[in-house]
C-alpha cells in the first residue's frame, strides 16, 4: 500500500480558484449594467471553454504526476 501524497491535490487549488473567478465574475457581468455591453457578452459566451480549458490543462496535470509516481 502507497502513502498517499497530498502534494498532487495542493497543486491543482490555482487551477479551482481561476475557475471559481470566473464563475463570480461571470454572475458579476450578468448584472443588469453590463447587459448591452458586446465585451461582456463575448466574455460569457466564453467562459464554458474556457472552463472546459481548465478541465483538460487538470487532467493533464493529474496523468502527469500518476505517471510520476
Amino acid at each position: 500500500m502507497t502513502k498517499h501524497n497530498g502534494k498532487k491535490e495542493l497543486s491543482m487549488l490555482p487551477l479551482l480558484f481561476v475557475v471559481i473567478v470566473m464563475c463570480v465574475g461571470g454572475h458579476f457581468i450578468l448584472q443588469p449594467n453590463y447587459q448591452d455591453s458586446h465585451i461582456a457578452e463575448y466574455f460569457l459566451a466564453a467562459l464554458p471553454f474556457l472552463m472546459f480549458g481548465i478541465v483538460v490543462i487538470a487532467f493533464r496535470k493529474a496523468i502527469k504526476a500518476e505517471n510520476k509516481e
